[in-house]
């Protein structure tokens, strides 16, 4: 079995618009590589080429219909994790690991088909245009779009930019038309519950958050605390690098997860020996995805209560590979396993204690519930 360095590659899981991907360096060779070979290679897609060509009454980009054919390609794999990226649309979706991007604030995941806001940034020209959590979105400036990836891409844009929405809202469509801006979204966020017990949030894994944990973790620690609640709801993922680090904080030396590929020749994940004295237990919702479902099977697999909802149940990893004209091929090649072989692809990861969260109502049921199991450990 292959030990897992964090130097050797970086993980980029996530099933919200910042949809996931494993990141090896250097270029990869394609099937459809250059349009030379794609034409000389097939009769009958030369054929439908050359009578575009000769008879199509209006004007067309021919670089547009070569995107079209790339992602139609790999569209029919009929995985709603692969895909391919033009050079620009690329270049957004990476920007997306920095936590910083030009957008209107949303965060949202795909259920059942369809596109559901899962988080809003707070002050986010989302927020002021009154899209909530639990909205739909239907279009795109007047698009429709089968893949999260281009969705998000053409959502982000350059700031002062408009952008218009179709969106789902309490059952009725409406449209919104906003102006980009900077986004800055602080992935980790902390407060203290009371004299014992600190409070700290998660809502995506990019670069530093196991940083900026550590920093909130001594933050708290200082206070004197005895309890913690580590809070991965509505968490779509992110860099998995980041999501192993933190897992140093609660496990003993092992194995925080595990990678199975298409032969079934397992890697994994290790944690160093390091972890913190304080008695921790873990939130989870519907929403918590990919990399935040790494540190929860982790967490759970090592005796850490976990609570809430079962988890979204994205087990697996896709592979981003760049090509020599900065385009992207992003492309399902492995899942992940908890320490104990739990698979969580289209599963999900069941907690300790089912609360719902009702929403509706200002008391957090799944909050309470958790300071209140801290107080029997």
């Amino acid at each position: 079995m292959i030990k897992i360095t964090k130097t050797r590659f970086i993980l980029f899981l996530t099933a919200a618009f910042m949809i996931g991907a494993l990141i090896f360096g250097g270029a990869g060779a394609l099937m459809l590589n250059s349009e030379g070979a794609i034409f000389s290679g097939n009769d009958k897609l030369a054929e439908i080429r050359k009578n575009i060509h000769d008879h199509y009454l209006f004007d067309y980009d021919e670089k547009e219909l070569m995107d079209g054919l790339y992602k139609g390609y790999v569209d029919s794999l009929n995985d709603p994790y692969s895909s391919y990226m033009n050079k620009k649309e690329f270049e957004s979706y990476m920007t997306t690991t920095k936590g910083e991007y030009s957008g209107v604030g949303i965060t949202f995941t795909m259920v059942d088909g369809k596109y559901r806001v899962v988080g809003v940034t707070k002050d986010s020209p989302a927020e002021m245009a009154g899209i909530e959590e639990g909205d739909y979105i239907l279009l795109v400036d007047g698009k429709e779009y089968a893949d999260q990836d281009i969705m998000a891409a053409k959502i982000r844009g350059d700031e002062g930019t408009k952008v218009t929405l179709t969106m789902l809202h309490n059952k009725k469509e409406k449209e919104v038309t906003m102006i980009r801006q900077d986004i800055k979204q602080e992935s980790v966020s902390y407060k203290m519950l009371d004299s014992e017990t600190a409070y700290i949030g998660i809502n995506q894994f990019v670069d530093n958050t196991s940083e900026d944990f550590e920093k909130a973790l001594k933050a708290v620690t200082k206070n004197g605390v005895n309890y913690l609640i580590l809070d991965l709801r509505d968490n779509g993922g992110g860099l998995v690098d980041q999501c192993v680090e933190i897992a140093d904080w609660f496990l003993d030396e092992g194995v925080v997860c595990y990678i199975k590929d298409k032969k079934g020749d397992l890697g994994s994940f290790d944690a160093k020996n390091g972890k913190t004295e304080l008695e921790t237990v873990v939130m989870i919702n519907e929403n918590s995805a990919s990399s935040a479902e790494i540190l929860a099977a982790a967490m759970k697999d090592n005796g850490y209560d976990t609570i809430g909802t079962r988890s979204f149940g994205k087990g697996i990893i896709q592979n981003t590979i760049t090509l020599k004209d900065g385009s992207a091929l992003k492309l399902t090649i492995m899942e992940f396993l908890s320490p104990e072989k739990h698979k969580i692809h289209n599963k999900g990861i069941k907690p300790d204690y089912i609360v719902k969260d009702k929403k509706k109502t200002k008391e957090d049921e799944q909050l309470e519930k958790a300071k209140e199991l801290l107080q029997t450990l």
